[in-house]
């Protein structure tokens, strides 16, 4: 099924050191942008994360401290990366809870200033959690009835969660063919930053969401514990979530 668009729709599929959104780093990016008129673009490169790449993470997408030696950096592609996906809507594999919150604070350490909090998001997992719980190569199998080959590449990845979401289209009656849609139903969560530390209430008003004030506003903490924004800043937290935090001291201010 070929997807409506207003915009260009890009698939990416980031490998990296680690998990940890705050201190690991990109090592290769794959994207597949989708345009309106269903024109295809595609590119995949290696990036050198300027740290070693633990063994663990080498042992799932193969990609060694050789491999990346003589790859520019992010901050050397931010600027042209961030004019590739410009005005463009975001699709995943588990996009939402990893690779926009990790991308974004690429971009961050990079001071390229993109803000992706005004793209639409869709999670092609969270679609498929709802719908058939399992894993990536699974979810190919179930939908594509394809075997997934070079499982862990981004490359791979990419092209296997762009076929998916086409599957998901045609299986399910209920998924309209529309981003806005499936950007809102691949969402677990309306969060004010990539992270989930802040997320917005019924009011559109910025909530706290860890810890003991979780649940209250942000703008009345900072109020009440004046400490609290310095703590946030000096703490192991997001760049991205400390940028909305800045943005809402500023606002009251």
């Amino acid at each position: 099924m070929r997807l409506h668009l207003n915009n260009p729709l890009v698939f990416f599929d980031l490998e990296t050191t680690g998990i940890n959104i705050v201190s690991d780093r990109i090592v290769e990016i794959s994207y597949l942008k989708i345009n309106p008129n269903g024109e295809e673009e595609s590119k995949t490169r290696l990036i050198n994360p300027e740290m070693p790449i633990p063994i663990q993470a080498t042992a799932i997408h193969g990609i060694t401290d050789k491999d990346v030696k003589n790859s520019p950096t992010f901050k050397m592609i931010a600027k042209s990366l961030a004019a590739q996906i410009e005005g463009c809507d975001l699709a995943g594999y588990n996009s939402n809870r990893f690779d926009i919150p990790l991308l974004a604070e690429e971009f961050l350490r990079a001071e390229v200033d993109i803000d992706l909090m005004q793209r639409k998001f869709v999670d092609i997992q969270t679609i498929f959690h709802k719908k058939e719980p399992r894993n990536l190569s699974a979810a190919y199998k179930f939908y594509c009835d394809k075997d997934m080959e070079n499982a862990h590449t981004a490359e791979a990845d990419t092209r296997a969660t762009y076929e998916i979401l086409q599957a998901q289209l045609n299986r399910y009656p209920d998924l309209k063919n529309d981003i806005a849609f499936l950007s809102e139903y691949s969402s677990f969560n309306n969060h004010a930053d990539f992270a989930g530390r802040i997320i917005y209430n019924e009011q559109r008003q910025e909530v706290i969401n860890f810890g003991k004030y979780k649940g209250r506003l942000v703008k009345d903490i900072l109020q009440e514990d004046p400490g609290y924004y310095g703590w946030i800043m000096q703490g192991d937290f997001a760049l991205h979530t400390k940028k909305v935090f800045t943005a809402i001291k500023m606002r009251k201010k």
